[in-house]
C-alpha cells in the first residue's frame, strides 16, 4: 500500500478551517483529491472535469464547483482554462510555506 505526506499544516489548520468555519468540507475533500492526484501522477498541475472530481469523491458536480469557488477564493489552488468550455487545469497552493 502508497502512502501519501501531507504537510501538518493541512490537518492542523487548514482542516478545521474549511471544515469548521467555512462550513465546506466539501472544499477539504476536493484540495485532498487534487493533491493526492498530482502526488500519484507526480505532476504540478491537472486536468480534470467537476464532473470527474464528483464521480470519484462521492459528492455531488455542484458540491464540487462549490469547492472550488471556494478554493479559488483562498489561493488554495489556481485554476486555468485554454478557453471558456475546456476542461479546467488545476494547480494546487500551499501559501503556508511561503510564509516567514
Amino acid at each position: 500500500m502508497k502512502s501519501i505526506r501531507f504537510d501538518l499544516y493541512v490537518m492542523d489548520a487548514l482542516l478545521p478551517d474549511l471544515v469548521g468555519h467555512d462550513k465546506q468540507p466539501s472544499a477539504f475533500i476536493v484540495y485532498v483529491y487534487l493533491w493526492t492526484s498530482l502526488v500519484t501522477k507526480r505532476a504540478r498541475t491537472i486536468r480534470v472535469s467537476h464532473q470527474t472530481m464528483a464521480d470519484d469523491t462521492g459528492l455531488s458536480k455542484s458540491a464540487v464547483q462549490a469547492a472550488v469557488r471556494t478554493l479559488i477564493r483562498r489561493r488554495l489552488i489556481r485554476s486555468d482554462l485554454e478557453f471558456k468550455t475546456a476542461v479546467p487545469v488545476y494547480a494546487v497552493l500551499r501559501p503556508w510555506r511561503d510564509r516567514n
